[in-house]
């Protein structure tokens, strides 16, 4: 990970926002810069993945033009190929020194020739104007604000950056560029506008075809890999497609509570099929209260479901990054939103399963992508997500919703069908039912957070929270409770999360009034192991 900022304009000094640009000088510990444009300044924290040299120093210049970026480029070599034909000469081995080159030959249309993980800015130094773009599903972060003194646009890796510079703070949509004013979708991964169709088989093999490449390029590092390994079905399969490409024993990470990890098992029995060198860490209910204050912090969300995720996923990315040489890390994350959740078995049919998935994908970046790139980044790591894949969502989301629905007995059917005979996971593994990864952990990690939540406000307090936050009212003294300590980092910027990540309650059987699986009437074996037998 890295982080960039821009403002565009010079109504600011350099010792007025230098501290608010590093508040997230975690995400590119190696080296930092700024540099000012005619008309304002950029700014760069380097975290060194691609091009380990002084010489990947961003920002990147050509003539006045200039470029940040927070992305990695997959196949940019065949890309910086293509534009040395063209004229163009690189000092580095960065891929994000192709950028400006890049600009400078294919214009706004550029941008979806730059695939899943990217978040950029480049000063047009010609027009002294500024284009900013992030990638479709938002895997890397970027947010804009307004400056208090003039009014003028800022941009930034975290909110963290322009909390104290603006009066609000918004999300910078996917798929989406920014010039003159203007927000233009150059890129929709969710809306179809013809399912495909036809054999079960293959439209697996396109499952397993493009998941397979996906992860392939995201194997494409200079510094050293590890994977996060939860022992649930979707990091199982990164980590065991990536043993299987690498040709050699990967590094593989997991957490769990010190009283009841349900999945640390399952975790070491992938691990050790696949000849993983794996370590285990443990956290503790202590540990858990002490940390959720910086939490809430670094998040910058309110969201429960995203606050009980991140505490596992960050304790175990700081154990990492204090015990460690790893630098970048592989992630499952997306596959649910694509492939469905526990509650999206009561999806009454196709259309509502479709759409469900559709918003999931559309407003991920504010939840479950969220969580993996601060837990992460927080940590000076890098998170790489397979199923974030353009290509892989692209696909997924075109597969007609009446074959994704589950009506195999059996959620996420065609995943793991798709890697059925391959044979690179325990069938117990492959078939195994979810467990939604913050029970995962362990029971007692949400069980403690509410205990605690109901030791911090009376019954009244939480009927007074409607007056108090009428935006995404809390409802819950857990959810009360994580909304007072957001606000003491981010006041008056609730709107930079959508809702609360809930079961659609409008369907029947999830009216429900906690976000955890375990509350839905078919959570029964979620965290058992079941047969390849009784599944099809």
């Amino acid at each position: 990970m890295c982080s960039i900022m821009t403002l565009t304009d010079k109504s600011l000094s350099i010792s007025d926002f230098r501290e608010s640009f590093n508040e997230t000088i975690s995400r590119g510990p190696d080296d930092s810069r700024i540099e000012e444009t005619a008309s304002g300044y950029m700014c760069f924290h380097r975290l060194a993945i691609m091009g380990l040299t002084p010489d990947g120093m961003q920002p990147f210049s050509l003539g006045l033009d200039k470029v940040v970026c927070n992305g990695e480029i997959y196949g940019f070599r065949k890309m910086r190929e293509e534009l040395k034909r063209k004229g163009y000469s690189f000092f580095s081995d960065s891929d994000c020194e192709i950028l400006i080159p890049m600009y400078r030959e294919y214009g706004l249309e550029m941008f979806p020739m730059l695939g899943s993980e990217f978040a950029l800015v480049i000063y047009d130094g010609a027009n002294d104007s500024y284009i900013a773009a992030r990638d479709p599903i938002g895997i890397r972060p970027l947010y804009y604000g307004y400056l208090r003194d003039s009014g003028a646009i800022a941009f930034a890796s975290e909110p963290a950056n322009l909390i104290k510079l603006c009066n609000r703070v918004t999300p910078f949509p996917p798929g989406h560029y920014y010039k003159d004013g203007e927000f233009i979708r150059y890129e929709d991964l969710t809306t179809v506008d013809e399912y495909r169709t036809g054999d079960v088989d293959d439209i697996c093999e396109g499952i397993r075809d493009r998941l397979i490449k996906a992860v392939e390029e995201r194997l494409d590092a200079d510094a050293p890999l590890g994977f996060l390994l939860s022992g649930g079905l979707d990091s199982s399969l990164v980590c065991a497609i990536s043993a299987k490409l690498l040709g050699k024993k990967i590094r593989t990470f997991c957490i769990g509570m010190d009283q009841d990890p349900i999945d640390l098992g399952f975790a070491k029995e992938t691990a050790d099929y696949i000849g993983a060198e794996h370590i285990a860490y443990h956290m503790t209910r202590d540990e858990i209260i002490d940390t959720l204050p910086a939490l809430i912090r670094l998040l910058g969300t309110w969201d429960i479901t995203t606050i009980r995720a991140s505490m596992g996923m960050y304790l175990c990315c700081r154990a990492i990054h204090e015990n460690t040489d790893v630098r970048v890390l592989l992630t499952g994350e997306i596959s649910d939103e694509l492939f469905g959740y526990k509650y999206t078995d009561f999806a009454p049919d196709p259309a509502a399963f479709q759409a469900e998935s559709k918003k999931r994908i559309d407003e991920i970046h504010m939840y479950d992508v969220l969580r993996a790139d601060r837990s992460i980044s927080v940590n000076s790591l890098e998170a790489r997500v397979p199923f974030g894949d353009t290509e892989f969502v692209k696909y997924v989301m075109s597969i007609d919703p009446a074959i994704k629905m589950n009506t195999y007995g059996c959620g996420k059917y065609l995943l793991r069908h798709a890697f059925e005979k391959d044979r690179i996971l325990p069938d117990g593994i492959l078939w195994r039912d979810k467990a939604a990864f913050s029970d995962a952990v362990g029971h007692s990690l949400v069980d403690d957070l509410k205990e605690y939540a109901e030791t911090k406000y009376t019954d009244s307090e939480l009927r007074a929270a409607s007056s108090k936050y009428p935006y995404c009212t809390p409802f819950t003294k857990e959810s009360l409770l994580y909304r007072d300590i957001f606000e003491e980092y981010y006041p008056g910027n609730a709107q930079m999360i959508k809702d609360f990540w809930m079961p659609n309650r409008d369907w029947e059987g999830c009216n429900v009034n906690d976000p955890s699986a375990r509350v839905l009437s078919n959570y029964g074996k979620s965290g058992e192991t079941i047969s390849a037998g009784t599944t099809h």
